[in-house]
């Protein structure tokens, strides 16, 4: 995946859908690629579309009208390195010395397939302590790749930072009233209910478990 290959007007088509989609939050349509890159054909703008396909810096959806996305920097060749940044416990939470985050090593990553998650620029992935969730096949060992996301639906299998205990833990997420519940996935275990929600932090949604063998 490189811009080496591209002429100066494909360069131009890609900073104006970057700048589009970071504007906007979602990919601009063929005609205002067009308008704004001084290209009348739609036809040349997607024979532009298709070189930046070809060259791994683009994937397109021709049945949608903005179906365009831009491949993660993450991703190379077959394979995507997603960063992994530390340790989260399945289990009763428990406190995580701030020096954890860079047991791993500050370059560890784990290489998965772009079939395993779709692919985002801020995928980062954990490496999962204690057994609280078996029930949801995630076992002591496993690693669980995670997606940064703050509004959480019910059931959603989620990482949460708890501020007044400076804890962690791997729960399921259901907010029941004006309290949260925090639910494992072993019938042995009991869940954690928090009665103050601002308490609870997010860091992120599971998207993808890889295996310990």
């Amino acid at each position: 995946m490189t811009e080496a290959g591209l002429s100066a007007r494909q360069k131009v088509v890609l900073e104006f859908i970057q700048g589009f989609i970071k504007e906007n939050g979602y990919p601009p349509t063929i005609r205002e690629i067009g308008r704004a890159c001084g290209i009348s054909s739609t036809s040349v703008v997607n024979y532009n579309l298709n070189k930046l396909v070809r060259e791994g810096l683009l994937v397109r959806d021709r049945e949608v009208s903005r179906g365009l996305k831009l491949r993660s920097p993450l991703q190379s060749g077959s394979v995507i390195r997603v960063p992994l940044v530390g340790r989260i416990v399945a289990s009763e939470p428990v406190h995580v010395p701030s020096s954890d985050e860079a047991a791993l090593g500050a370059d560890a990553a784990i290489e998965v397939t772009p079939d395993i998650v779709d692919v985002h620029d801020d995928l980062f992935a954990l490496q999962v302590k204690g057994d609280s969730m078996v029930d949801a096949m995630i076992n002591d060992g496993d690693i669980v790749i995670m997606r940064p996301h703050h509004d959480v639906q019910n059931g959603d299998l989620v990482a949460v930072w708890l501020t007044d205990r400076e804890e962690t833990t791997l729960k399921h997420f259901y907010r029941e009233g004006n309290r949260i519940r925090l639910q494992p996935a072993n019938p042995t275990m009991g869940p954690i209910y928090i009665d103050d929600p601002s308490t609870v932090q997010i860091q992120g949604r599971v998207v993808a478990v890889v295996r310990h063998v």
